[in-house]
């Protein structure tokens, strides 16, 4: 037991101090327990194994696919416009519409769910979303003790209340401590996030010192300006034909951007594929040529070649989804300079187009091939993001200004929005529903955003997995064992339990309520319910009392554990997002966790008297 204490010990001052990624922690803490003899192997491991663990992992992807595909954005701002300008109003959307989502649907599924939202909120109504992201975690657990199926912990006590001969709790017996919860726990949060989750002076560094977006790019080069579509029917002339063939630039005084080409029947995998327009790119039926130039001279190029006008109106809007822009800046000695576009040849050797040159503050876009390039130009390229990437080797030529692969990253495909909009929704349903387990509902989901081209690759899906949260939550798990099997928990709960019950049943329920709530800071809410729920009903049955508000004491204290990122998997969840350290926990949810604790411990003898 001593061991097992210290080794906890350590590890949560570790945790607070914040020096040591929590993970390495938490990993440190699982082999010194292992090596000690206290766990075996197979239950070290077995957090890896868990359910809840796989689940997360899922759920990472499904956010990522959310986010990826645009669907949060779109989201965010329909929410957004019920927020209007007020952070408050904001605020509060974000807590009640996430209590309610986790009153149906697991707090794990919901803070996944929600998460690339919020964040899609908070850039666009320029709140910092450190505020919002912890809140987010806690108002999901909140939310999880309205309902039966909200939380783990209930379906617990539910079953031991059933299994001592009473009559079943019903989906709704939970709403009113629920709800009572949420308004507390809401009203608690306002001043504790305003207080404690300011923005990182770091972070604002780093905005003031951002790169340009590709919206910025575009507009300030002015791209879009005669920008026209022209479709290529079955019947076009220009169809089997390169663009070297269709001589667009001699003749008629055009630059082709891209080709646009999508499907010619349901295909999942992808739907819609740009192609930089290149000498040799052939043109198919249906695809689509974006041409820059005056209109006359496009509809005269249209009228020849059988192509037919999109945008007769309006410029198109420029989208990067295969192919991007940046810009790269020439080195004071660099060979290319005083050399024309045409004789470089971008397209030949770098697989980039030059389209727009800004010299000083004036900006080029027309006859760019015969320009010849001067010292501190700075050169609009567009093609794929690999070969935009490959320029940031030629170090000697150039600088590439920003990340490409970084900004390929933040590309959205919002083609996929439907489609991804489509398996939430199936997710969520048999989530609630409960058709399969809930794991398998998730990783279903996930795997189908991967093959249904939410992601650009399967390793773009990789990378929207933070390993740090899955690895902390991983190796805390089989901490139960340790404190289990070196009768740790019990010697607890017992002592606290033992002592307080002659002071009658409000004390013995609040030292019910505490205990519980400190456990979880160590174990998992569902092990310290299953730990502490038998206990709780036999010392009510001992003082003769009604033992439902102390096993509802028991899946409160379970749930509502803010103080520590790693006692809930939402908390965990939200950290590398929110940028949040274990202090952050510390002054934002134990004020939290110790104020609705006092404010249930009144409450639940109201709802279910004793």
């Amino acid at each position: 037991m001593l061991i097992t204490a210290l080794t906890l010990l350590v590890a949560a001052i570790f945790f607070v101090w914040g020096k040591i990624r929590s993970d390495i922690v938490a990993l440190i803490a699982l082999l010194v327990l292992t090596v000690s003899g206290i766990i075996t192997t197979q239950e070290a491991l077995s957090g890896f194994s868990n359910s809840i663990v796989i689940m997360m992992i899922g759920l990472f992807v499904v956010g990522g696919a959310i986010f990826n595909t645009g669907l949060a954005k779109i989201i965010g701002a329909k929410l957004l416009r019920l927020a209007g300008n007020s952070p408050t109003r904001l605020f509060l959307l974000v807590m009640g519409g996430t209590a309610l989502i986790g009153g149906f649907v697991s707090n794990t599924g919901t803070v996944a769910l929600m998460l690339p939202i919020v964040v899609s909120m908070a850039t666009g109504s320029g709140t910092s979303a450190r505020r919002l992201l912890m809140p987010l975690a806690y108002a999901s657990s909140m939310g999880g003790m309205m309902t039966l199926i909200g939380t783990p912990p209930n379906l617990v006590i539910a079953e031991i209340w059933e299994e001592a001969g009473n009559a079943p709790l019903t989906f709704f017996t939970f709403l009113p401590g629920g709800l009572i919860c949420v308004v507390c726990g809401t009203l608690l949060l306002i001043p504790l996030s305003k207080w404690f989750l300011s923005p990182k002076e770091n972070n604002k560094k780093l905005e003031k010192g951002a790169v340009k977006s590709l919206s910025d790019l575009v507009s300030e080069y002015g791209l879009e300006n005669n920008l026209f579509m022209l479709k290529a029917e079955t019947s076009s002339q220009a169809c089997g034909r390169t663009l070297s063939q269709l001589d667009m630039r001699k003749e008629f005084g055009l630059e082709a951007l891209e080709v646009r080409r999508g499907s010619n029947g349901p295909n999942l995998l992808k739907k819609i594929k740009q192609i930089a327009a290149k000498p040799n790119t052939v043109i198919h039926a249906g695809d689509i040529i974006y041409v820059r130039g005056e209109k006359n001279d496009v509809m005269r190029f249209a009228g020849e070649f059988g192509l037919e006008l999109q945008n007769s109106d309006n410029s198109p809007a420029m989208e990067f989804y295969d192919i991007g822009i940046a810009e790269i800046v020439l080195m004071p000695n660099s060979p290319i300079i005083n050399r024309t576009i045409a004789a470089l040849d971008f397209r030949k050797n770098y697989g980039v187009n030059v389209i727009a040159i800004r010299r000083k503050s004036k900006y080029i876009t027309r006859g760019l091939a015969s320009m010849e390039i001067r010292s501190g130009d700075v050169l609009l390229v567009q093609g794929s993001w690999s070969a935009i990437d490959s320029l940031t080797s030629e170090t000697s030529r150039w600088v590439v200004l920003g990340q490409p692969l970084a900004e390929a990253a933040k590309v959205t495909l919002d083609y996929k929005a439907p489609l991804a909009g489509g398996i939430m929704i199936a997710m969520i349903i048999s989530l609630v529903f409960d058709f399969v387990p809930s794991v398998i509902s998730v990783m279903i989901a996930a795997v189908l955003m991967v093959l249904c081209g939410c992601f650009r690759n399967v390793e773009d899906a990789y990378r929207k997995i933070n390993w740090e949260s899955v690895v902390l939550i991983g190796a805390m798990m089989p901490m139960s064992f340790a404190l289990e099997k070196t009768g740790a928990s019990q010697f607890v709960s017992s002592s606290l339990v033992d002592s307080l019950g002659a002071m009658g049943p409000l004390a013995l329920l609040a030292g019910v309520y505490f205990t519980t709530s400190l456990m979880t800071m160590f174990i998992s809410n569902t092990a310290t319910a299953v730990l502490l729920a038998p206990i709780a009903m036999e010392s009510a049955v001992e003082l003769g009392v009604n033992p439902l508000p102390f096993l509802f004491a028991v899946t409160f204290g379970a749930s509502l554990c803010f103080a520590s990122p790693f006692s809930t998997p939402p908390n965990a969840l939200v950290m590398p997002a929110g940028q949040y350290t274990f202090s952050d926990y510390i002054k934002v949810g134990l004020p939290l966790q110790v104020l609705l604790g006092i404010i249930m411990i009144f409450v639940l003898p109201l709802l279910f008297p004793f």
